[in-house]
């Protein structure tokens, strides 16, 4: 049976519903949709948002009003649902869920931005430092896992269009990307980079100024990781360009099982 997996920060899920979220959402059809940086609280949402047609619902939103928060839409009802980490300092930005399938445990996170300053980006690697030890443990228990989501981190130079001029910005700093190569090492797949091993120019963020997704200078750092049981059952993993409404685009896997 094929399981699509979607994910997609829709910088702001009101806004995006505006620019033709539920459309696209009827048309793709995702299996299960993780979405990020929803900026919304339930209650601010509509009935058609909040719960569409054929989706079972589930949200995790920041304390902070229009800040952060994932989102979670599956066609398949979970087993059980975790909203956050167990955390307080990470749980009350909204920025984890955890839904137990009966195959598999699937995770969408928004990480945090360290900010241009780089203020902010102690709180990411602490935010980073606590994911990995919750997708060890369940990896450790037994779980298949799926987690995806923007991880606010390029990997390598190839997966963002400027990497020399970027080496000091946040998203890019060698501490970020040292996470995702602790992570590979432990076994964890990048999907499109697994399948894809040469490709250019296959971003998934780009800036809002100066026309950055017009020439297509922009960023990978939207991913969809699986532990490594389920690398056998990847039979795609695309970066939808095509799809607009935010400054991101949806990234998806299909598995077989």
């Amino acid at each position: 049976m094929p399981v699509s997996v979607f994910a997609w920060n829709v910088n702001g899920i009101r806004a995006a519903q505006k620019k033709g979220f539920l459309d696209w959402l009827a048309t793709a059809q995702p299996d299960i949709l993780g979405v990020q940086e929803t900026k919304a609280q339930p209650d601010q949402l509509d009935e058609a948002l909040r719960q569409p047609e054929g989706y079972h619902s589930y949200w995790a939103s920041a304390e902070r009003k229009g800040y952060s928060g994932v989102g979670l839409y599956s066609r398949i009802e979970p087993q059980s649902i975790e909203l956050g980490l167990g955390i307080e300092e990470y749980d009350v930005e909204g920025r984890t869920i955890i839904a137990h399938f009966e195959d598999f445990v699937f995770i969408t996170a928004y990480f945090p931005n360290g900010k241009a300053d780089h203020s902010r980006v102690p709180y990411k690697m602490a935010y980073k430092a606590a994911f990995e030890e919750r997708i060890n443990a369940l990896r450790e228990a037994g779980h298949s896992v799926i987690f995806c989501g923007d991880v606010n981190t390029a990997h390598n130079e190839i997966d963002l269009a400027r990497p020399k001029q970027n080496t000091k910005t946040t998203g890019f700093l060698r501490e970020e990307r040292d996470w995702l190569d602790r992570i590979v090492d432990q076994g964890w797949t990048d999907t499109f980079r697994n399948l894809y091993p040469d490709r250019e120019d296959a971003y998934s963020w780009w800036s809002l100024r100066s026309g950055a997704r017009q020439k297509n200078v922009g960023w990978r750092i939207d991913y969809v990781f699986v532990s490594p049981d389920l690398v056998a059952k990847v039979v795609d993993a695309t970066i939808h360009t095509d799809v607009m409404g935010s400054d991101h685009c949806p990234v998806s896997v299909t598995l077989e099982f």
